[in-house]
């Protein structure tokens, strides 16, 4: 019986926090060279704390906000290089600031880049089968198309956004269906729009887009993050919340890393929590990816990681509405049990 597709998580995801130096710095730790790095500023100290998301197929110093609708922002004092167990960073005061303290979520692809011409546009891919996660750019054409994905399996999860002229960044959940859409940097509930994925599934080759301009504007560059589920390492999913401090337990068959989730039925910030910065349970250090604000912990209890899963310690419409509704993307510490029979323990 295979308990997991992966026996060492951190092969593929790792989190990794530093504190600024106002200079120039190379971060090691990671464990792999990262293909996406996500870059947050956790200190209450300067008023620019967005979200800084790079990868190796834009190449360095091209960031893009989770937080905002910008276009891709380009500064020679951002991240400059991807390297065999981390990365480098610039001076800038968003990313190194002296004495301020971040966080680093690192996922690996390929290290490499490809052409994909499964889809009606061709695409230029960097994927990983093994952990289920690609990084995929294309050309918009305004009109109905397909793009190549590269997974080999159809993706649970997927979210980008326009290169070029910015714009809301756009999301398919698999407790979602195609016939809706979710923003990544904003607090709405998800919506029913055909003009995003013209109410079509991905495939185990390609995903659909369709006439918005947020994810197929004609000539305009587009960039996506997809993942499909392994088992032990990554789970997509949903949960209804009971408004109780004895909250929702969240199955995913690991002690999870980092958990990202978001209210769906209504208005309400997107979560993430991980185990580098909460190391022990109860939960609190919460950030928002739509967010620029500093690392919250004004809630004594929030969540427990646990070691198949977690659950929710707080009654806030956030995470654990009574009759509220949840997706969620979690990334696993360790299996629940590895391919060789050994449990993980809680923490």
């Amino acid at each position: 019986m295979a308990y997991t597709d992966i026996d060492k998580p951190s092969d593929y995801f790792n989190t990794v926090l530093y504190t600024g130096n106002g200079s120039t710095q190379s971060i090691t730790g990671v464990g792999f060279q990262p293909d996406w790095v996500w870059l947050k500023q956790r200190a209450n100290d300067v008023a620019n704390r967005n979200h800084m998301l790079f990868d190796s197929n834009r190449g360095t110093q091209k960031a893009l906000s989770s937080n905002t609708t910008d276009a891709e922002d380009t500064s020679t004092a951002y991240l400059t290089s991807y390297d065999s167990d981390g990365f480098t960073l610039g001076s800038s005061s968003v990313l190194n600031r002296n004495t301020t303290t971040y966080a680093s979520w690192n996922w690996l692809a390929s290290n490499t880049t490809a052409s994909n011409t499964d889809g009606s546009i061709t695409s230029t891919v960097s994927a990983s089968t093994v952990s289920g996660f690609s990084i995929v750019s294309y050309t918009g054409t305004g009109s109905l198309a397909t793009v190549g994905h590269g997974l080999g399996v159809a993706p649970s999860m997927i979210f980008g956004i326009n290169r070029t002229n910015g714009g809301n960044w756009f999301g398919y959940h698999k407790s979602l269906s195609a016939t809706q859409n979710i923003q990544l940097n904003q607090t709405s509930a998800s919506s029913t729009n055909s003009t995003f994925y013209n109410n079509t599934e991905p495939t185990s080759s390609v995903f659909t887009i369709n006439t918005n301009s947020d994810i197929n504007t004609s000539g305009n560059n587009l960039i996506a993050y997809c993942f499909a589920e392994k088992k032990g390492f990554s789970k997509f999913g949903s949960y209804t919340g009971n408004g109780s401090t004895d909250g929702t337990f969240v199955y995913t068959g690991f002690k999870p890393a980092f958990v990202i989730g978001k209210r769906t039925n209504d208005v309400e910030d997107w979560f993430l929590f991980d185990s580098a910065r909460d190391t022990y349970n109860v939960n609190n250090k919460l950030l928002y990816p739509n967010g620029t604000n500093a690392e919250y912990t004004g809630v004594s209890a929030r969540n427990d990681f646990l070691s198949n899963g977690f659950k929710m310690r707080i009654t806030d419409n956030k995470e654990n509405g009574a009759g509220s509704t949840y997706i969620y993307m979690a990334f696993a510490e360790n299996p629940f049990v590895t391919s060789t029979g050994i449990p993980t323990t809680a923490r």
